[in-house]
Protein backbone atom coordinates (compact mmCIF):
# COMPACT_ATOMS: atom_id res chain seq x y z
CA UNK A 1 0.00 0.00 0.00
CA UNK A 2 2.84 2.47 0.81
CA UNK A 3 4.37 1.57 -2.32
CA UNK A 4 1.23 3.13 -4.49
CA UNK A 5 1.13 6.13 -2.17
CA UNK A 6 4.63 7.19 -2.93
CA UNK A 7 4.22 6.22 -6.81
CA UNK A 8 1.35 8.99 -6.40
CA UNK A 9 3.08 11.60 -4.84
CA UNK A 10 3.40 14.07 -7.50
CA UNK A 11 6.86 16.66 -7.63
CA UNK A 12 5.86 19.97 -7.97
CA UNK A 13 7.61 23.27 -8.25
CA UNK A 14 10.43 24.06 -9.42
CA UNK A 15 13.47 21.83 -10.43
CA UNK A 16 16.14 21.94 -8.43
CA UNK A 17 19.59 23.45 -10.07
CA UNK A 18 22.54 21.06 -10.50
CA UNK A 19 25.11 23.45 -9.25
CA UNK A 20 23.63 26.22 -6.82
CA UNK A 21 24.95 29.15 -5.80
CA UNK A 22 25.15 28.86 -2.04
CA UNK A 23 28.48 30.19 -0.92
CA UNK A 24 28.47 34.19 0.04
CA UNK A 25 30.54 36.29 0.57
CA UNK A 26 30.96 39.94 1.93
CA UNK A 27 32.75 43.11 1.30
CA UNK A 28 32.60 46.48 2.46
CA UNK A 29 33.34 49.52 0.03
CA UNK A 30 34.14 53.21 1.53
CA UNK A 31 32.60 56.09 -0.69
CA UNK A 32 34.99 56.43 -3.58
CA UNK A 33 35.63 52.92 -4.27
CA UNK A 34 31.93 51.98 -4.01
CA UNK A 35 31.51 55.18 -6.69
CA UNK A 36 34.34 53.44 -8.69
CA UNK A 37 32.84 50.18 -8.76
CA UNK A 38 29.53 51.59 -10.37
CA UNK A 39 30.71 52.87 -12.31
CA UNK A 40 32.13 49.70 -14.04
CA UNK A 41 29.34 48.06 -13.16
CA UNK A 42 27.07 51.11 -15.30
CA UNK A 43 29.86 50.72 -18.11
CA UNK A 44 29.54 46.69 -18.22
CA UNK A 45 25.89 47.16 -19.01
CA UNK A 46 25.08 43.57 -17.31
CA UNK A 47 21.89 43.22 -15.60
CA UNK A 48 23.01 41.95 -12.31
CA UNK A 49 25.73 42.87 -9.66
CA UNK A 50 26.55 39.25 -8.13
CA UNK A 51 27.30 38.56 -12.25
CA UNK A 52 29.63 41.44 -12.28
CA UNK A 53 31.47 40.63 -9.55
CA UNK A 54 32.02 37.41 -10.73
CA UNK A 55 33.46 38.12 -13.34
CA UNK A 56 35.81 40.29 -12.30
CA UNK A 57 37.59 38.11 -9.88
CA UNK A 58 37.50 35.42 -12.19
CA UNK A 59 38.82 37.91 -14.66
CA UNK A 60 36.09 36.79 -17.49
CA UNK A 61 36.29 39.42 -20.18
CA UNK A 62 33.54 42.24 -19.59
CA UNK A 63 32.50 43.36 -22.74
CA UNK A 64 30.32 46.59 -23.41
CA UNK A 65 29.05 47.39 -26.29
CA UNK A 66 28.72 51.12 -27.10
CA UNK A 67 25.89 51.78 -30.03
CA UNK A 68 26.09 55.73 -31.29
CA UNK A 69 22.40 56.57 -31.99
CA UNK A 70 23.98 59.22 -34.40
CA UNK A 71 26.15 57.27 -36.69
CA UNK A 72 23.49 54.94 -36.99
CA UNK A 73 20.89 57.54 -38.49
CA UNK A 74 23.69 58.83 -40.61
CA UNK A 75 24.13 55.27 -41.93
CA UNK A 76 20.56 54.91 -42.40
CA UNK A 77 20.34 58.37 -44.24
CA UNK A 78 23.01 57.60 -46.50
CA UNK A 79 21.69 54.23 -47.29
CA UNK A 80 18.54 56.03 -48.42
CA UNK A 81 20.26 58.67 -50.30
CA UNK A 82 22.22 56.27 -52.10
CA UNK A 83 18.80 54.05 -53.04
CA UNK A 84 17.17 57.09 -54.63
CA UNK A 85 20.82 57.48 -56.93
CA UNK A 86 20.23 53.94 -58.15
CA UNK A 87 16.55 54.79 -58.82
CA UNK A 88 17.68 58.18 -60.49
CA UNK A 89 20.39 56.38 -62.70
CA UNK A 90 17.67 53.86 -63.72
CA UNK A 91 15.30 56.76 -64.98
CA UNK A 92 18.20 58.50 -66.55
CA UNK A 93 19.13 55.41 -68.67
CA UNK A 94 14.70 54.96 -69.61
CA UNK A 95 14.79 58.88 -70.68
CA UNK A 96 17.39 58.84 -72.93
CA UNK A 97 16.46 55.60 -74.72
CA UNK A 98 12.74 57.08 -74.99
CA UNK A 99 14.54 60.32 -76.42
CA UNK A 100 16.62 58.99 -78.83
CA UNK A 101 13.64 56.53 -80.16
CA UNK A 102 10.51 59.24 -79.93
CA UNK A 103 12.20 62.70 -81.08
CA UNK A 104 14.58 63.98 -84.07
CA UNK A 105 18.04 64.21 -82.97
CA UNK A 106 18.07 68.14 -82.40
CA UNK A 107 15.12 68.08 -80.30
CA UNK A 108 17.15 64.42 -77.81
CA UNK A 109 20.37 66.98 -78.20
CA UNK A 110 18.43 69.93 -76.46
CA UNK A 111 17.04 67.71 -73.64
CA UNK A 112 19.96 65.43 -73.31
CA UNK A 113 22.03 68.83 -72.54
CA UNK A 114 19.47 69.87 -70.03
CA UNK A 115 19.60 66.59 -68.62
CA UNK A 116 23.19 66.52 -68.53
CA UNK A 117 23.36 69.77 -66.85
CA UNK A 118 21.39 68.17 -64.18
CA UNK A 119 23.29 65.42 -63.76
CA UNK A 120 26.62 67.70 -63.22
CA UNK A 121 24.80 69.34 -60.39
CA UNK A 122 23.65 65.55 -58.65
CA UNK A 123 27.81 64.59 -59.20
CA UNK A 124 28.91 67.71 -56.92
CA UNK A 125 26.87 66.82 -54.64
CA UNK A 126 27.35 63.46 -54.12
CA UNK A 127 31.52 64.43 -54.16
CA UNK A 128 29.87 66.94 -51.01
CA UNK A 129 28.60 63.79 -49.45
CA UNK A 130 31.37 61.85 -49.89
CA UNK A 131 33.41 64.38 -48.17
CA UNK A 132 30.99 65.00 -45.19
CA UNK A 133 31.34 61.44 -45.05
CA UNK A 134 35.36 61.09 -44.82
CA UNK A 135 35.07 64.08 -42.12
CA UNK A 136 32.04 61.90 -40.11
CA UNK A 137 34.13 58.98 -40.23
CA UNK A 138 37.32 60.32 -39.10
CA UNK A 139 35.76 62.98 -36.03
CA UNK A 140 33.37 60.36 -34.55
CA UNK A 141 34.18 56.86 -35.88
CA UNK A 142 37.73 56.94 -35.27
CA UNK A 143 38.41 55.49 -38.83
CA UNK A 144 41.76 56.78 -40.99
Amino acid sequence: MEEKNRKQIRKTGRKPKIDPAVHRYSINLNDEDNAKFLALFDQSEMKAIAHFITACIFQKTVKTVKIDMNAVEYHAGLTKFFGQFRGIATNYNQIVRLLNANFSEKKASAYLYKLEKQTAEMKELLLKVLILTDEFEKKYLNKE
